[in-house]
Order: C-alpha cells, then sequence, then structure tokens
C-alpha cells in the first residue's frame, strides 16, 4: 500500500507543436491539503482533467490510490469529488434538488437516508438556511459552497478543487477555505489556486508548475524555510564599519548584505548555525558604541516571495 493518494510519473500532454504538461511527477500525500500552484497557463487544469480522466496524457503515467489513471479511471473516480473552477446549476433547482440530483448517480438505498446524506453535507458548507432557494438567486461565495457540498455528497477519499476560492471577495475565500480545513478529516484534498495567501494559510504542502513543468514541490513550511536557508536582518545608526567587520569574522556568518538607505544601514545576514545566530548576533550588534540597533528579528519569508523568485529564475533559464 502507498501512503500517497496521487503519484504522477513523468506525466505529458501534447497538443500538436504546444506541450501543455512536461514530464509531471507528483506526489500527493494521504490526508494533505495540497496546493498546486503556477501562473495562469502552466499546467494546472490540464493535469488536474488527466487525473480525472477527462483527457489522456501524450506520455507518462499516474496511479490514484494505487490504481492506473488510465486503465482504471472508472474505479479511481468512484472515490473521488471535483469542483470545476465555475461549478454551474439548474437556476430553478434549490439546493436541496442539486444535491438530491448528484446524489440519484451514487445512491440506491432509502430514500431517508440520502436526504439525511443531503442535509449533513448542507450543514457542512453552511447552506442549510438556504437548503430550499432557488440557485440562480445564490452569491458567487454561495455557488461555490454548493459546488463543494455536490462534490462532497458521495464520501470522497480525494477531493480535486479547480480554482475554488477564485473571483470571491475576501469573506467569501474566508468561507471556502473555512469548509476545506473542515473537509480535511474526511477527504484529501489537491486544490489548485493562484491565491498564494490562502494556500499559506490552509496547506500542508505544494507543487508549483511553470510552463507545464514541476519547478517543485514538498512540505509548505520546508518551502518558506528557504529551502533551508536562515536569515536576520538588521537595521542600525551609526558608524558600523567596524561591527561589519566583528560580524562578518563569526564563524555561523555565511555573508553580510548591505543596503545604505537615508542615513540608516539594512543588513541581511545569512547564517549557517541558527541557534548560535539567535545566542549571540543582536547582543553584539546592540553592545557596539556609536551604534543604534533600530530594528532587529529573523527573517520569514512569505509564499509569494518564494514563489516569484521560482517562478522568474524559470523563466529565466528558459
Amino acid at each position: 500500500m502507498t501512503n500517497y493518494v496521487i503519484e504522477t510519473n513523468d506525466l505529458s500532454k501534447q497538443y500538436g507543436d504546444v506541450l501543455a504538461l512536461d514530464r509531471l511527477s507528483l506526489s500527493v500525500p494521504q490526508h494533505a491539503i495540497f496546493g498546486f500552484l503556477g501562473p495562469n497557463g502552466a499546467g494546472k487544469t490540464t493535469a488536474m482533467r488527466i487525473l480525472l480522466g477527462l483527457i489522456q496524457p501524450s506520455s507518462g503515467a499516474g496511479r490514484m490510490f494505487g490504481r492506473d489513471i488510465v486503465t482504471d479511471n472508472l474505479a479511481i473516480r468512484a472515490r473521488v469529488g471535483y469542483l470545476p473552477q465555475q461549478p454551474a446549476f439548474y437556476k430553478k433547482m434549490t439546493a436541496r434538488e442539486a444535491l438530491r440530483f448528484t446524489a440519484s448517480f451514487f445512491y440506491t438505498g432509502p430514500q431517508a437516508q440520502v436526504e439525511e446524506r443531503i442535509k449533513e453535507t448542507l450543514n457542512l458548507v453552511g447552506l442549510e438556511a438556504k437548503a430550499d432557494r432557488p440557485t440562480g438567486g445564490f452569491s458567487g461565495g454561495e455557488r461555490q459552497r454548493l459546488g463543494i457540498a455536490q462534490a462532497q455528497i458521495n464520501y470522497p477519499d480525494l477531493l480535486i478543487l479547480d480554482e475554488p476560492a477564485a473571483a470571491l471577495d475576501p469573506l467569501g475565500r474566508r468561507d471556502v477555505l473555512t469548509i476545506m480545513e473542515r473537509l480535511r478529516k474526511y477527504a484529501t484534498i489537491f486544490y489548485s489556486t493562484h491565491i498564494l495567501d490562502d494556500v499559506q494559510q490552509v496547506s500542508d504542502a505544494v507543487a508549483i508548475l511553470n510552463n507545464g513543468r514541476l519547478i517543485t514541490q514538498g512540505p509548505i513550511d520546508a518551502l518558506l524555510n528557504g529551502n533551508g536557508r536562515s536569515f536576520f536582518t538588521a537595521t542600525l545608526r551609526g558608524e558600523s564599519d567596524g561591527l561589519y567587520q566583528a560580524v562578518s569574522q563569526q564563524p555561523w556568518v555565511r555573508q553580510v548584505e548591505t543596503v545604505h538607505q537615508n542615513k540608516l544601514t539594512q543588513w541581511q545576514i545569512e547564517v549557517t548555525d541558527e541557534t548560535a545566530a539567535e545566542d549571540t548576533l543582536f547582543r553584539l550588534l546592540a553592545q557596539t558604541e556609536g551604534v543604534a540597533v533600530i530594528a532587529y528579528g529573523q527573517k520569514k519569508y512569505e509564499l509569494e516571495e518564494i514563489f516569484m523568485q521560482l517562478v522568474e529564475g524559470d523563466n529565466y533559464e528558459r
């Protein structure tokens, strides 16, 4: 048995002269919220459509739940819920009727049990108060929540969500993220997005795609740690040349980058031993006569910063 719900090996898709997906090798662990990131046109939707069996790969292989995504696709689909980027509903149907229609494809048991499942799912996404209103009057956020409910109606082991919070206002995005957090105890969640702040809030692991090619993947904490590199920043006022020499000569300092601005000196100090830096660095800065420490701290990366570095670097290489 594998610990991965999704595994792909050199998965590729060619449309004429366009290589939409270039040797994608992914590993999505069980019970994770996995963010699939990339700029528009990076190949995210193409990859999702291949995993769902909606299109065939040109080359490479993939497995979901240990089954081949091409030869065992029907068995895979029975365990997957899918939310397209823009879910659509019959406008005259109520939310309850829409879920009842979807449930009819999965359940043949007593109707009372089906209705209980519909009620449970509406509660899960916070639409119980609007269950009997026509979907034509729903807001964008309410349609997204109903789309997630529809994808969840068959108790899937894996939810594939294509841009679940795209085009929503901050409240709608918050609601969708809250639902994703609730669902994680029931299913693995694999979702594409370009809203990096959302990813940083809820994801356990990420993969970044650009020009159809995987740039990096792994736990988000490791990615935000700058791939193991550790930096401290300091803003100083006063004559700091002597202090620069003292800091640079510390055995745990790899390099010090300096910027002068408005009579202040800003340092970014890369260290090889984070514990030694925590114990010593600030004391070394603060006890130097003639130098005032205006600001100091350990540099924390934001996902957007990492994302831009990786994507821009990848574009440059190409």
